[in-house]
């Protein structure tokens, strides 16, 4: 048993065995908002994380209005919005030239009616920073789980290595909140189902000189989303599944999409090299029953998400909401059974399943190309003709199927 303080890394020695009544495999938003709401709660709480530390390019960074209103419950808006970043009040998108709006969130009965972009590693920091305020928390870095210990037919901890050795952490719950590519999630049997997705992405930097501004979004040609990180330019070119390889061909067809698309951004990307651009596979999957006895997944783990519409992190971060609100009181008290952790996902299927629904019929409008003279889409001349649906989007993009509260 590890002593009462509560180190957040390197500080372990070799054959460590930790308890707790959590382990949290994962330190992304998932696991660190549910990590700080069960420590609120009282509760020893052990968050792994595989990398040192959070700067890793290419990660999602829209947080939502839900989740700020989320973070204004919990007492950490102030915090947040003191870091830099950037609203959006409309979402936007240039077709051909022509501006239209999307998603409006001006609307929403939320605290704050805007969409803001921050990079992921300093929204993480932010709840790191808060969940280490109690003393229950634990955050294990540079630590990878790779299997869980059973007893009796039920999980009841995880092993792994640490910097300086194997470690073991045993818990009344194990929460699998590592994403999409969990290997505790195939050790735990459980295996994802879903629908091929019909798009990949493509991550690169744009250089970014004084002056320079792309539009958000734009589309016609193929699309593009370009996000402004101050010093450069972030942008993510949508691409049919399965056609990247990352060859000088694929890079020099890629160039020639993005400048009919948008000649300036075909000219600032003139340098780029197949080593610059980043494939990230768009996987719509979800697993059937989301928990074994003694183990839990939420977020990517549980139903891995489309980029479109950035929705994926405040799922999650709702999806760690709701354990933290149904199990914290059960963790306190006892070993969760299946039955409990049951609860969860019948609170969280139906959101997921809608989301996931919505994201399906969006692959083909995203895919689409066309000439500049072609007519605008059925689905966007609505948005353009009747302003008042983009309330309606930007509520299901803004706040969601189901928002969460702590309780």
């Amino acid at each position: 048993m590890l002593a009462s303080s509560h180190p957040t890394h390197d500080a372990f020695p070799m054959d460590t065995r930790i308890d707790t009544d959590c382990v949290i495999a994962g330190g992304g938003p998932a696991g660190l908002m549910l990590g700080l709401l069960l420590a609120r709660q009282g509760l020893d709480v052990t968050v792994v994380e595989k990398h040192a530390d959070f700067l890793r390019d290419f990660r999602g960074d829209t947080i939502h209005p839900s989740t700020q209103e989320l973070l204004g419950e919990i007492g950490l808006l102030d915090e947040f919005l003191a870091r830099p970043h950037a609203d959006m009040s409309r979402v936007t998108l240039s077709w051909h030239g022509t501006e239209l709006t999307l998603a409006d969130f001006s609307h929403l009965p939320t605290s704050r009616k805007v969409m803001t972009f921050m990079p992921q590693w300093d929204f993480l920091d932010l709840l790191a920073g808060a969940a280490e305020r109690f003393p229950g928390f634990r955050l294990l870095r540079s630590t990878r789980l790779d299997d869980v210990v059973r007893e009796d037919g039920r999980i009841v901890g995880v092993t792994g290595a640490g910097p300086d050795g194997t470690i073991e952490v045993r818990a009344r719950l194990v929460v699998d909140a590592s994403g999409r590519d969990s290997e505790l999630r195939a050790a735990a049997g459980l295996t994802p189902v879903g629908v091929a997705a019909a798009m990949d992405v493509l991550w690169f930097r744009v250089p970014k000189t004084a002056g320079d501004h792309h539009p958000f979004i734009q589309a016609g040609a193929g699309m593009v989303i370009t996000i402004d990180r101050t010093d450069f330019f972030q942008s993510a070119h949508v691409i049919p599944a399965g056609t990247w390889t990352g060859s000088a061909d694929d890079l020099r067809r890629m160039k020639e999409r993005l400048g009919r698309i948008s000649a300036r951004l075909g000219e600032a990307t003139a340098d780029l090299v197949p080593e610059d651009v980043h494939l990230l596979r768009v996987r719509l999957e979800r697993l059937r029953r989301w928990h074994v006895d003694g183990l839990l997944c939420i977020g990517d783990s549980a139903h891995a998400m489309s980029p479109a519409g950035g929705v994926g992190i405040n799922l999650a971060i709702q999806d760690a909401v709701a354990t933290a609100r149904i199990l914290g009181p059960v963790l306190a008290q006892r070993v969760p059974r299946p039955a409990d952790l049951r609860r969860v996902q019948r609170r969280r299927a139906w959101p997921v399943l809608v989301t996931q629904a919505v994201q399906r019929r969006l692959q083909g409008p995203v895919l689409s190309s066309s000439d500049a003279g072609s007519p605008l889409p059925r689905a966007l001349r609505m948005l353009r003709d009747h302003p008042r649906l983009t309330r309606i989007t930007g509520r299901f993009v803004g706040i969601g199927a189901r928002p969460e509260h702590p309780g």
